[in-house]
């Protein structure tokens, strides 16, 4: 008896990887601006429905300039960081994208340490008209920053266990959109309150 040969089957298509992540972290960052410019948007009417006695009272508190320059300061540093780290784990130089992730955690760290010196700094008691607003608006981004800090923590660790690389960077990518919109909601709120005041 003559054996039979019986063709191999084709292998199956490879389908580029899914964009959930990607997706997903979208859809989140979308939330937390429109979260963050609502805010501003009731601390801009507040202030104006005040009639100039913003931050004017008899034991009105006076807000340095020098913390908030020096956290828009920081926060871009860390946005630079952050897109190192993206493109050195799109062309595998792994080493560049720890210390740039590294970095990215550390000035985002810096950054909650200064405002919440900022805050203790000023003094400025809920009890006064302009507290609520402002601890609203500035605590409310400080707590998205931590949130931020967290993601590009969890993405590190996987990017260590070799879970990101040239072939599925997602991961740093969507880390990356969030931390930069966070950063450019910082310079809308670094100019609605300290520059404007």
């Amino acid at each position: 008896m003559a054996s039979v040969l019986i063709p191999a089957r084709p292998a199956p298509p490879t389908y580029p990887p899914r964009r959930s992540l990607l997706v997903g972290s979208a859809f989140a960052t979308t939330g937390a601006a429109m979260f963050v410019l609502t805010l501003v948007g009731l601390y801009l009417s507040a202030r104006h429905a005040s009639n100039g006695a913003w931050f004017k009272t008899p034991d009105a508190i006076n807000i340095p300039l020098t913390q908030p320059n020096m956290q828009f300061l920081t926060l871009l540093v860390s946005s630079v960081m952050m897109q190192w780290a993206v493109y050195a784990i799109a062309r595998n130089y792994r080493s560049h994208a720890y210390l740039a992730l590294g970095i990215t955690v550390l000035t985002g760290l810096a950054f909650v340490n200064q405002s919440l010196f900022l805050f203790k700094q000023m003094g400025l008691k809920m009890s006064a008209q302009e507290g609520p607003y402002f601890y609203a608006l500035a605590g409310g981004h400080v707590a998205l920053v931590c949130i931020g800090i967290v993601f590009i923590f969890l993405m590190t660790f996987r990017a260590l266990g070799g879970q990101f690389s040239s072939r599925y960077p997602d991961g740093l990518s969507a880390a990356a959109i969030y931390w930069h919109t966070m950063v450019g909601l910082y310079g809308v709120i670094w100019l609605a309150v300290y520059i404007a005041k």
